[in-house]
């Protein structure tokens, strides 16, 4: 086996690892007629990890246990979350959140 195909089996198995536990639980569901409540509770999942991941972000913590905001990260949630508001696109959002980010980094 030569490096480039060896290369090849990594990546492929790579992708898979990642793709099936993605996939594995909408096979299970398919078929079932989950509960309201469930459902309902499953609307919230995608603010809650998002949310999660910016406001990680949004803090960091320096060489004391002080825990202060990052401002590059600030500057750009700002516009970021009103553009969300305003127009309830995820594409926008996600957008205006890449180019602040890249200005404000270009910029600092």
């Amino acid at each position: 086996m030569t490096i480039n195909s060896y290369l090849f089996w990594i990546i492929i198995g790579s992708g898979l690892v990642t793709w099936l536990p993605r996939i594995i639980p909408f096979i299970f569901v398919k078929n079932i007629q989950l509960p309201k409540v469930v459902l309902k509770w499953l609307t919230f999942v995608p603010v809650c990890i998002l949310s999660a991941l910016v406001f990680t972000n949004l803090f960091e913590q320096g060489d004391s246990m002080a825990v202060t905001l990052n401002l590059p990260y600030v500057f750009a949630f700002i516009p970021t979350v009103l553009i969300a508001v305003w127009t309830k696109s995820l594409f926008l959002t996600v957008a205006l959140g890449v180019v602040s980010m890249a200005v404000i980094r270009f910029i600092f």
